[in-house]
């Protein structure tokens, strides 16, 4: 006779301050776990809230040996402009539920949306991970991945990139670039300067400085910033982060002078070759979203896109949160912020961005 399955007790534990040892215990369940990404580790949840005064817990599943089934990293966001929401991860492109089995996955749900019940959080945002059921929304089809193998030398590398693109890419290259790896101050003032201003000409606010500064501090040998200079003035540069043999240029932009010089192509071109002289054999171009600029950009380069899915929960009646910046309901304010001083706009931009989550 069958007997019906009964699955393992569960134990759910709430972390809130920065036990070292408890959060190694994390950082080793993200690296073993095939799914762990960067934004599941500590080092990017606890970087977020120092730097944007965001809250932060992570909610465990335990078997009644105490070993992990599954995780759910949160930033608890704020925001005057945006609303209140748990976000797993904030500021991140992935995150959400990691889990071992499909039981820790449905309790860490259930207990994520009783957290946000008693705490007044309208909303709750997983960024890809294990997929909750039951009242969960499940949003498919708006974003796109992109990750690639890396080829086995520069040259091999180059011939990858499809004609078109690779053409771009040569003609950069003749342009006499510099390239330059690094993280002290310097790197990191000048990339903050071309990301502000790239981000402004698009439209949209920039992040506080201070994000960029906990997220290198606490990756520590897992970021670096490449930044690609003409006559010695700094005009694309990209943060990037490794981990688990995958380079994922995260934060990257280019000033003005860049699309002439085809700085952005000679970037991602450079950052693929010191990511393999890394020992990288990924290259993850990360989200973005269907029907834009950049998803043909990356599918240009012959990237494949890979859809991607994000579970949200909200209180009934109320609309899940929209900071997309592509929104039709923001056209107005895109248009209004790029034609704002850049000075004003690194001032202004962090009071607001820092609440986007």
């Amino acid at each position: 006779m069958n007997m019906p399955f009964s699955p393992k007790a569960i134990v759910l534990r709430t972390l809130d301050i920065e036990d070292q040892n408890k959060l190694a215990r994390i950082d080793k369940f993200v690296d073993d776990h095939a799914e762990g990404t960067a934004f599941h580790r500590p080092a990017w949840i606890v970087a977020v809230a120092k730097a944007c005064g965001h809250e932060w817990r992570y909610m465990l599943a335990e078997n009644i040996d105490g070993e992990l089934q599954a995780i759910l990293p949160l930033n608890l966001i704020h925001s005057a402009l945006f609303g209140r929401a748990l976000v797993s991860s904030g500021f991140a492109v992935g995150g959400g539920i990691l889990s071992l089995n499909d039981h820790a996955t449905q309790m860490l749900a259930d207990a994520v949306w009783e957290f946000a019940e008693t705490h007044s959080f309208p909303s709750v945002e997983l960024r890809g991970g294990s997929a909750p059921c039951n009242k969960w929304q499940n949003k498919e089809g708006i974003y796109a991945g992109f990750v690639t193998d890396l080829a086995d030398d520069d040259e091999s590398q180059l011939l990858a990139i499809p004609r078109k693109q690779r053409a771009e890419v040569r003609k950069g290259l003749k342009n006499e670039l510099a390239v330059r790896i690094g993280t002290n101050e310097q790197d990191r003032k000048d990339h903050y300067n071309v990301y502000a201003e790239s981000v402004r000409n698009l439209g949209t606010p920039v992040f506080p400085r201070a994000l960029f500064d906990q997220v290198m501090d606490a990756f520590g040998a897992n970021a670096d910033i490449l930044t690609v200079s003409s006559d010695g003035k700094p005009v694309a540069s990209v943060l990037s982060l490794y981990h688990k043999g995958t380079v994922m240029p995260y934060w990257g932009g280019g000033s003005f002078d860049a699309r002439r010089l085809r700085a952005n192509d000679v970037m991602y071109y450079a950052l693929m070759n010191h990511a393999r002289e890394r020992g990288c054999r990924y290259f993850d171009f990360g989200r973005s979203k269907v029907g834009t600029g950049a998803y043909s950009f990356k599918k240009n380069w012959g990237f494949e896109p890979a859809p991607l899915s994000y579970a949200i929960r909200t209180v009934d009646g109320e609309e899940a949160r929209d900071v997309n910046p592509m929104s039709p309901k923001y056209r107005l304010q895109v248009a209004l912020w790029q034609k704002l001083p850049l000075s004003f706009a690194n001032r202004l931009g962090p009071i607001i961005a820092k609440g986007l989550g």
